[in-house]
């Protein structure tokens, strides 16, 4: 499955941006390099999650047992192309995923494991996967058999042990290394299918080649900067751009150290830095925030003088504590501003020295007038246009939305053309529905405002309102309603809903997310406040107000 126009492919290639590799190449290079380097790690409280022991593996164990996975989904008959959904947490069994994945030259989707019947059942059917891959149990719940009841008959269960799922017999040994022999994985082909609320309705598909991932992963090198066999610990899903660009092709190019934490515990995650000497981790803001606040504590408790960098986003970030990090602890913040569909820009301290600029500025990335240290700059295409005029806006005091080329953008929305009509222009470029200004004294950069569509951020993972707004209007005792987020110091946002009753009609917040828990919605979706009005407030075009709904919140 390739989505890219070969002139595409060609014009890239010619200017060595793209190139032949993919996961198993890179793999592949280690394995001669350093097979025997411990590479991945468990998070230590592993068997209170899946179950069994937490695993120190080498890049050769790795192979192993990635190899053992692989053999595991062909004997059941997935060939290349085939699309498997994998619903893990951060164990080692979810690289493990992608490498036997892309061994079999597979298209693997990956959800969050918050994900319940209302959204897999809606991937099912979008995707018609061949295979569902996820652990028996999960946290001492009956998990992977109760959601692969979500998906059609077709798609088959593969469902692991956490104690020890290697030891399951397979058959057809030779027709599986025959098939590893002959396959051919070019890096073209598409290699994940993320989820995203992206900016309209429901979650859509978002597919992404080799090379569409290692051109936003170069962002990442030249941001950070780790030197070969670095250790870094990833706290974050491997459902988005975050994990799979951030760390899965990030660690396996520098041959690292991959140190894994789930589900997100400050106590453990310190203990972790500390044990395991971690030079380089991703923060969202508010955790940050809560860490600097706690400086005294955590210096009393904690060796932290291998870190040297992390990485932060997905909010405005202070000044102060960008400031903060470097004069307590001596460690870098990097701002990033990345997407699945490819959104690369990269705030770091080699470009933006200044820590007050980086908390809140982004180099003007892909504009010919200005050079930076980061290779990706001269690689994509960026501008800013007028949401009412469409006029390109080339000089600070106006407000526009992004517009994205380039080798990190992905080529459209799965098997959803009306979405790409929208996303895309005649000309190419991603609509990327965030809204900046120009600011700094050369007009040197971008300033992020806010999103053209309200998207609610809830503790770094996005939630499309209107999918919400659809939902509640399903409620029997709803005539009309719509969700808007509010502030929180520690998610960021959390989410109101906003209700008109039937005439006659009652309703609480506690029966409303006993109707979302009945729909199987995931559980980070549900509001946490509801409001009974008399109307919705809504636009000449008929469309929900969301800032006059938010303006209420606080009455």
């Amino acid at each position: 499955m390739q989505t890219t126009p070969k002139d595409k492919i060609l014009c890239y290639e010619k200017r060595g941006w793209w190139s032949n590799e993919t996961l198993i190449s890179i793999l592949n290079a280690n394995l001669k390099e350093n097979p025997d380097q411990e590479a991945l790690i468990d998070p230590p409280n592993r068997s209170c999650m899946v179950g069994g022991e937490a695993q120190r593996l080498s890049f050769r164990e790795i192979d192993r047992l990635s190899d053992k996975l692989a053999h595991i989904l062909f004997d059941l008959g997935l060939r290349q192309g085939d699309k498997a959904v994998v619903q893990m947490p951060n164990v080692v069994e979810i690289v493990l995923t992608y490498f036997a994945a892309s061994k079999l030259g597979l298209v693997l989707s990956p959800v969050a494991m918050q994900y319940g019947k209302f959204e897999l059942t809606y991937i099912d059917e979008t995707l018609l996967p061949k295979a569902y891959i996820a652990f028996e149990d999960f946290i001492s719940d009956n998990y992977g058999r109760a959601n692969s009841e979500c998906f059609r008959r077709e798609c088959q269960s593969v469902i692991l042990d956490g104690g020890d799922w290697s030891s399951q017999e397979v058959d057809n040994w030779s027709s599986f290394q025959f098939y590893l022999r002959t396959r051919k994985v070019d890096a073209n082909d598409i290699f994940t299918i993320c989820w995203t609320s992206g900016t309209t309705g429901r979650s859509k598909g978002v597919p992404r080649s080799y090379n569409h991932w290692l051109s936003s992963t170069l962002a990442s090198e030249d941001a950070i900067r780790l030197s070969k066999g670095a250790i870094m610990l990833n706290p974050f899903p491997f459902i988005n751009m975050a994990a799979i660009g951030g760390f899965l092709f990030y660690w396996l190019k520098l041959g690292a150290k991959m140190i894994l934490h789930h589900p997100f515990d400050s106590e453990i995650l310190l203990s972790q830095l500390q044990e395991e000497q971690v030079q380089y981790t991703v923060f969202p803001p508010a955790v940050l925030t809560r860490l600097l606040h706690a400086k005294d504590q955590i210096k009393s408790n904690f060796d932290l003088s291998n870190l040297s960098i992390v990485g932060s986003g997905s909010a405005p970030l202070e000044p102060s504590m960008i400031a903060g990090f470097k004069l307590e602890f001596g460690i870098e913040v990097v701002n990033i501003f990345g997407s699945n569909e490819g959104m690369s820009l990269l705030s770091d301290p080699f470009d933006v020295p200044d820590s007050e600029e980086r908390a809140s500025f982004f180099p003007r990335f892909g504009r010919a007038e200005f050079k930076w240290d980061n290779r990706i700059s001269e690689r994509i295409s960026t501008k800013l246009v007028d949401i009412e005029s469409g006029e390109e806006i080339t000089y600070p005091g106006r407000i526009g939305e992004c517009y994205l080329a380039g080798p990190t953008v992905f080529d459209g929305y799965y098997n959803s053309p009306e979405d790409d009509q929208e996303a895309f222009t005649s000309d190419g470029y991603f609509r990327s529905g965030d809204l900046f200004e120009i600011v700094g004294q050369r007009n040197q950069y971008y300033r992020f405002v806010g999103r053209r569509k309200s998207l609610i951020i809830r503790g770094g993972i996005n939630i499309s309102p209107e999918e919400l707004d659809e939902v509640l209007n399903r409620h029997p005792s709803i005539l009309d309603g719509a969700v808007a987020s509010f502030p929180d110091p520690i998610l960021g946002e959390k989410i109101c809903a906003f209700v008109v009753p039937h005439q006659g009609r009652t309703i609480s917040l506690d029966q409303l997310n006993d109707f979302l828990r009945t729909l199987g919605m995931a559980k980070y979706k549900w509001p946490e406040r509801l409001k009974i009005i008399e109307a919705l407030p809504r636009n000449v075009m008929n469309k929900i107000d969301r800032k006059k709904l938010q303006q209420t919140i606080a009455i």
